[in-house]
């Protein structure tokens, strides 16, 4: 069996099916994540990330193939969840340009498509590190273009790409000292190999078990969970009531006396609303806007081409519907909207405690961190609501500074990303924000801070394992000071207060300590008690985190 041609329903089923078989193997690849913290994430995040693909897959209506990889990474874009959801969406987003217009494509078109992915994923990356998905997807594309220039069988090259993926996750522990340490493969390179086996799979013709794409996506879960933080805002504060999305398809007769602009097709929109995404291709173009003049929307977009998909709801009931459910019904009423302020500050954060810390603090908390990485839909949505012209974002994590990166490129606000890792480098950052300095200034204050600050966690391990030198069995709990793990003891205290005697010197003047839901305040005042103790000159702060995961925070300057 060959296939000379492959075209988009045949690429459709591929990716359905990569979709599906991710799903089917993220707890496994969860599982992969180095450290042994319980933040084991990159499947769920590739999960997240593929699923809002395939669905973009799913409602696209051109079967031409450059049009459904452009359908599947717009999806990944926006759904992209973390460090390796970011990366999967960059393959794919070189990938679809690469097959931009065309209805189908030979082996050698195949091949470099997913060659082309890797150079726009790495370029992607500030710092590229072998022994990751880059590398998985680079060997496997390289390999795919030698092969096709002796086949040109699309499913020999396939074949060929797995086969090569997985030879390359094998050598990511030789690349990686810390994989061969603890004995494990790159999880996200895992995760991309899962996606080509979903792929061959349909062009073997091959009949796996279905996993649903339509399960609720985290982002559509994290919102019903906290339904009840509604209660705290009032209806008569939704400016913009009907959340208003659509599609338009493209119709020559029409496009030839307007012609599409997208660029100018946004900044009309925008005139009229808010939480605004446009994102085109040559078919088609999509809408999410909030706004008081849904009709007049569409009416702008019918210019263009037949509308579809279309989607009007109501926020101002849905939120009446929350406060009944709430026995706190509040009458509703339009205002116009507010002038937008200069500033703005978006975080990310979990944890009541530390969430009214940022709130207090003048910045807009978007819920999430370890284990629940904010998508660049997410970021965007907070980059709207927080309603000012210029925009520094503070991530407080590591594996979600891609994604605010790619938020803040697609958005109209002028957005600064200051590349925290830590909550208390966030809470450094944000304190040297001076409201009168420009954004040079501020963004240069801003970065100045973070290395002023050392940031220490004490959090459990989920399984044994041996990593830097340390010995860690399962539900031990670990000291780690700058994402590096130094200390492993079964006593929670024992191990902070050994953290905390690495982390400080004689220069220390601060150590604030956040305590989590699994803490005491108790404990947390003996931490403060021994570190006078040991360091006269320093002063303890205590805060109520209540962060899950993490014990204690700690923030030493």
């Amino acid at each position: 069996m060959s296939l000379k041609v492959l075209d988009g329903k045949k690429f459709a089923k591929m990716v359905l099916e990569g979709a599906s078989n991710l799903s089917r193997n993220a707890a496994m690849v969860d599982a992969l994540n180095v450290f042994p913290v319980p933040d084991g994430d990159t499947g769920t995040n590739m999960n997240l990330t593929i699923t809002s693909g395939a669905k973009e897959v799913e409602k696209n209506t051109s079967s031409q193939i450059g049009a459904v990889a452009n359908a599947f990474a717009k999806g990944l874009l926006m759904g992209a969840r973390g460090n390796s959801g970011v990366i999967l969406s960059q393959l794919f987003r070189g990938f679809s340009k690469a097959i931009e217009g065309k209805e189908s494509i030979t082996a050698v078109e195949f091949a470099n498509a997913f060659d082309k992915g890797v150079e726009t994923a790495y370029k992607a990356v500030m710092k590229p590190v072998e022994g990751t998905i880059l590398t998985v997807a680079k060997d496997a594309a390289k390999k795919a273009v030698k092969e096709a220039k002796k086949s040109d069988d699309v499913l020999y090259i396939m074949k060929e790409l797995v086969k090569e993926s997985k030879a390359s996750l094998n050598r990511t522990p030789d690349l990686l000292p810390v994989l061969k340490e603890v004995g494990v493969v790159d999880s996200g390179g895992q995760g991309l190999v899962t996606v080509y086996e979903g792929f061959l799979a349909v062009l073997e013709g091959k009949e796996l078990p279905k996993v649903s794409v339509n399960a609720p996506s985290m982002g559509e879960l994290v919102n019903a969970e906290h339904h009840k933080a509604q209660i705290h805002m009032k209806t008569e504060d939704i400016h913009f009531g009907y959340c208003t999305e659509f599609m338009v398809k493209f119709e020559s007769n029409k496009i030839k006396n307007n012609p599409f602009d997208e660029t100018n097709f946004r900044n009309e929109l925008a005139e009229h609303g808010d939480s605004l995404l446009v994102v085109a291709d040559d078919d088609v173009v999509k809408v999410h806007i909030h706004t008081e003049q849904p009709g007049n929307m569409l009416t702008l977009a019918h210019r263009y081409g037949s509308l579809i998909n279309i989607k009007i709801e109501n926020m101002r009931e849905q939120h009446s519907a929350i406060l009944e459910s709430e026995n706190e019904v509040i009458p509703s009423y339009s205002q116009p909207a507010e002038k937008k302020k200069e500033y703005g500050i978006v975080t990310v954060a979990m944890g009541e405690g530390i969430e009214e810390m940022f709130s207090s603090m003048g910045a807009s908390v978007i819920q999430g961190g370890q284990t629940m990485n904010p998508s660049t839909e997410d970021i965007v949505r907070a980059i709207s609501e927080v309603n000012a012209e210029k925009v520094f974002i503070l991530p407080n994590n590591s594996n979600i500074i891609m994604a605010s990166e790619q938020a803040a490129s697609v958005v109209d606000e002028e957005v600064v990303i200051i590349r925290t890792k830590t909550v208390p480098q966030g809470i450094a950052s944000i304190l040297a924000f001076n409201p009168s300095a420009d954004m040079k200034e501020n963004e240069k204050k801003m970065n100045e801070a973070i290395t002023s600050v050392k940031s220490g966690q004490v959090t459990y391990a989920v399984r044994d394992t041996s990593i830097d030198g340390v010995e860690i069995g399962k539900g031990d709990f670990m000291g780690i000071s700058e994402g590096k793990i130094i200390t492993s003891k079964t006593n929670k205290l024992e191990v902070t207060k050994e953290l905390l005697e690495k982390m400080m010197d004689e220069d220390t003047e601060i150590v604030t300590i956040i305590y989590g839901e699994d803490s005491s305040e108790d404990e947390a005042q003996e931490l403060a008690d021994f570190i006078e103790e040991k360091f006269p000159d320093a002063e303890a702060e205590i805060h109520n985190g209540k962060q899950p995961i993490y014990s204690f925070i700690l923030s030493v300057e």
